[in-house]
């Protein structure tokens, strides 16, 4: 995965450069249930100043892409991703519906490298998505930072993959949110051709965050040049009945 872009990295380039604020995203859904009783409140305040959160204040690079579900491809959403680079090949993200105090956890993401997925056993393969096509199409942003420092961290993630599950429904282009968590985990996937999106779902999300996926996908055209085959870019093939088309530099395996 190259050399891990750190947090101190990140936050240096930043000040440095200015970067733009980040948007807040607000979630669609929010679960049943009475307002929090006073006692709870005085709990969550003495739990604030008294335990110590070591692990969540660890998560703390931010990136929203889209996932479809693997055996529902044409179910997708927007995931805002708060990971944490356990080592050079190793990451764990927690995805959420949004960006502000009211987001709801709706997943969670493993992302490891290619030189670790090359260890996994052929029947473990298929959990696991492609980075590439997200990189390269623009699609994958981390917002708020600089654009040569994005692009650095996605140089970082090339070739890489990911694990990720859904656990809840809180809500995807054109259909309702189940009011709470609601059956089986479903494996979520990635793009890999232009076209495999929902219309309007990458537009809905750049409008909102004032966000270019097409100038990301200029800006990041040299790392076209660092793509390897990777597993899984066709597992989603001939699954969308609209016209889709191959991303430059993506290629399967």
């Amino acid at each position: 995965m190259g050399t891990a872009f750190s947090r101190a990295a990140l936050a240096a380039a930043c000040v440095a450069a200015g970067a733009a604020a980040q948007q807040p995203v607000a979630p669609a859904a929010a679960p049943p249930g009475a307002e929090k009783t006073a006692k709870t409140r005085v709990l969550e305040g003495g739990a604030k100043v008294l335990q110590d959160n070591t692990p969540a204040a660890k998560f703390d690079i931010y990136l929203v892409g889209f996932h479809p579900m693997k055996d529902q491809p044409e179910q997708q959403i927007e995931a805002h991703h708060y990971c944490h680079q356990r080592n050079q090949d190793f990451a764990q993200c927690v995805l959420f519906d949004g960006n502000t105090k009211a987001a709801n956890l709706h997943g969670v993401e493993y992302i490891i490298s290619e030189k670790l997925f090359e260890t996994l056993p052929e029947a473990e393969r298929k959990y696991w998505h492609p980075h590439n096509g997200e990189i390269l199409s623009g699609q994958l942003v981390a917002p708020g930072i600089p654009e040569a420092a994005e692009t650095a961290l996605m140089k970082d993630k090339m070739n890489s993959y990911g694990k990720t599950w859904h656990l809840w429904n809180t809500g995807h282009q054109g259909h309702p949110n189940d009011a709470l968590p609601l059956g089986e985990p479903m494996l979520a996937w990635s793009f890999n051709r232009d076209g495999e999106a929902l219309p309007g779902l990458v537009a809905a999300r750049d409008e909102r965050m004032k966000i270019s996926t097409e100038k990301k996908r200029g800006s990041r055209a040299g790392l076209k040049a660092l793509a390897r085959p990777q597993s899984g870019v066709d597992a989603l093939k001939g699954q969308f009945k609209r016209p889709v088309q191959d991303i430059p530099g993506v290629l399967g395996k």
